[in-house]
């Protein structure tokens, strides 16, 4: 856990990708949502997807922290089995830090009534129907699941090379596809509704959470043949 955690130093050495970058992409999409929600002339609640920004953001953190990392790690003799837990402990870290600010924000959204226009950027009423901690767990576990998908495709690049990682992209955009055209042809699209209505934010959290926990197998397996 020692050598695990070293990594986790090693990893915030570059503070501009896990603290400043995503500080800064939170706070230029909320200024912009709210000059965005000054201009609507309407008293509706106003909603929109700028909160997002630094979520895919991890995206690219993911795949710089095998690409950009991983290298200077094997030239340092950190074994991949602690480079692999000390890096998803950093995404973790990363992902906790972003949902307190997510609930601390959506706390003053409701205090001055969506900052005084009705408008809300960090507060939605069907993440936040499980409460704060059930709205925590839902960001905490989509900002770790877009980081390890970043990941899990920088190991394939580094693993197969970049004709391997698009053919499975592209495979992977053929069965989106394939299910949507499934599930048109069966004529479930009210099941499918019925069931996101149902699951709420707590069920997509949790099917999240199972999803990120196949691809961090998946890329730990990758990550074990990987040439730095």
């Amino acid at each position: 856990m020692n050598r695990a955690l070293n990594v986790v130093r090693m990893q915030l050495v570059n503070r501009q990708t896990y603290v400043w970058m995503p500080l800064i992409i939170l706070g230029g999409s909320f200024v912009l949502s709210l000059l965005v929600y000054a201009m609507i002339p309407t008293d509706a609640p106003k909603y929109g997807g700028g909160a997002q920004a630094p979520l895919w953001y991890l995206l690219a953190v993911g795949i710089q922290a095998l690409t950009l990392t991983f290298p200077f790690s094997q030239a340092m003799s950190v074994t991949r089995r602690d480079f692999y837990v000390g890096t998803l402990l950093t995404a973790v870290l990363a992902a906790v830090v972003l949902a307190a600010i997510f609930v601390v924000g959506g706390f003053v959204e409701l205090a001055t009534g969506g900052w005084g226009m009705n408008g809300w950027f960090f507060y939605f009423p069907w993440i936040w129907a499980a409460g704060p901690l059930g709205a925590a767990f839902f960001y905490s576990v989509m900002a770790v699941l877009l980081f390890i998908v970043g990941f899990w495709s920088a190991t394939i690049y580094k693993r197969f090379g970049g004709t391997v990682l698009t053919i499975v992209l592209v495979g992977l955009g053929l069965a989106l596809v394939g299910l949507v055209a499934l599930v048109g042809w069966t004529d479930s699209w009210v099941a499918v509704a019925t069931w996101l209505g149902t699951a709420g934010a707590m069920g997509l959290a949790w099917a999240g959470a199972a999803g990120a926990v196949v691809l961090a197998g998946i890329a730990f397996l990758t990550l074990r043949r990987t040439v730095p």
